[in-house]
């Protein structure tokens, strides 16, 4: 079996509990009213470079990975959870080439009963088919 970027000595960059409101879903009032659409993303990437210069030209720019994924949420309407999570994780590779993996969690609160949320978590890495 192949080496995973978790196995390898790199580090994590992290985007908590990102809430923008989206269309997602595949129910009429799914597709008519904007919801919110909780996203937690893990980013794997060396920061060594970043660490040792101080420079923000050096390292992984999360705020214009989350800027992108923002504005991919309020003007994206898919109808699965499945393809938003693919579609933000291929938006983080997009951004930046130093990014080895990605993690990407969406959740939407409140859409189903009894539960605090549902929704899907996906790790992809730079190569993968899918990718």
């Amino acid at each position: 079996m192949g080496e995973t970027v978790e196995s390898r000595s790199l580090d994590r960059i992290v985007i908590r509990d990102l809430l923008v409101r989206g269309i997602v879903g595949i129910n009429p009032e799914e597709r008519r009213d904007r919801q919110d659409v909780l996203v937690n993303v893990t980013m794997w990437a060396d920061t060594r470079l970043a660490a040792a210069s101080d420079d923000i030209g050096d390292a992984v720019n999360y705020r214009t990975i989350a800027k992108a994924m923002i504005a991919h949420i309020e003007s994206s309407q898919p109808r699965l959870v499945e393809r938003l999570a693919a579609d933000l994780a291929a938006i983080c590779f997009a951004q930046d080439a130093r990014l080895q993996a990605v993690e990407v969690s969406v959740e939407k609160p409140g859409a189903l009963r009894f539960a605090r949320s549902v929704g899907v978590v996906i790790y992809r890495q730079r190569g993968d088919p899918a990718v």
